[in-house]
Order: structure tokens, then C-alpha cells, then sequence
């Protein structure tokens, strides 16, 4: 049977280090953190945990760490503080452009929805009427 943790299926046919990943806001360095404190061999695959490994993983990371809905919601609410304060960082996030620092003449089209404002060379083809 499936392990599921935080909401999330792990899958079985993985490595226990990277099936955690598959939870958000688990990386492979926090992944091997949380497999040590619990004495659990990263190489075993998920499938093959014992029902002892499975609570206790599942356990350990719902105390200790925060995962899913609540790592999205506490990242909202950070961007909300920086807009409602009125930072840099807050009025780059309100007019959806980058910010980090990254130049804006050209390759910011992700954070602006890949809008395209470049025209063609204007010439039009032999068989339009002019």
C-alpha cells in the first residue's frame, strides 16, 4: 500500500530520498536530513519501509516541518505583508515583474505571461493589395 504524507502519495518504485521530494518544500539536502534523524537508510525503496518507519517518517515531518498548503499559504502571506508595506519587493510583485534584480528589456516574458509586443518588419507580402 501506498505511503501517503502531508496529502501526498509517495511512489512506490523510488528511493525513500527521492520520493520525499515529491512532497513541497522537501529537497533532496532536507530529504537526507529528516532520513538521518530517523536512522533510516536512504537507499531502501519506498515500498520496502516497515510500519514503523512510515509513522515515525510521517510523524517527524508533520511536527517539525512545514510542507504543502502551509508553505504556500505562509509564502502568501509574505508577499501580501511586502505589497500591503509598500516595499521594492511588494510593488515589482503587484506589476507582475521580476523581483530579483533580472533585467527587463528582454527575457522577463514568465513573470509577465510570455507577452509578445515585438512587430514584424512591416513589409507585406507580393500578393496583398498595398
Amino acid at each position: 500500500m501506498p505511503i501517503r504524507i502531508s496529502g501526498v502519495t509517495l511512489q512506490d518504485k523510488k528511493h525513500i530520498l527521492f520520493a520525499l521530494t515529491d512532497i513541497y518544500g522537501i529537497g533532496r539536502a532536507s530529504s537526507a536530513k529528516i532520513l538521518n534523524a530517523l536512522h533510516i537508510n536512504q537507499g531502501v525503496l519506498t515500498r520496502d519501509l516497515t510500519e514503523k518507519e512510515e509513522q515515525s517518517l510521517r510523524e517527524y515531518i508533520e511536527k517539525n516541518i512545514r510542507v504543502e498548503g502551509e508553505l504556500h499559504r505562509d509564502i502568501v502571506m509574505n508577499i501580501k505583508h511586502h505589497k500591503d508595506i509598500s516595499t521594492y519587493r511588494g510593488l515589482r510583485h503587484a506589476k507582475h515583474l521580476p523581483v530579483r534584480g533580472q533585467r527587463t528589456r528582454t527575457n522577463s516574458r514568465t513573470v509577465r505571461g510570455n507577452v509578445r509586443k515585438t512587430a514584424g518588419s512591416g513589409r507585406k507580402s507580393t500578393n496583398e493589395k498595398t
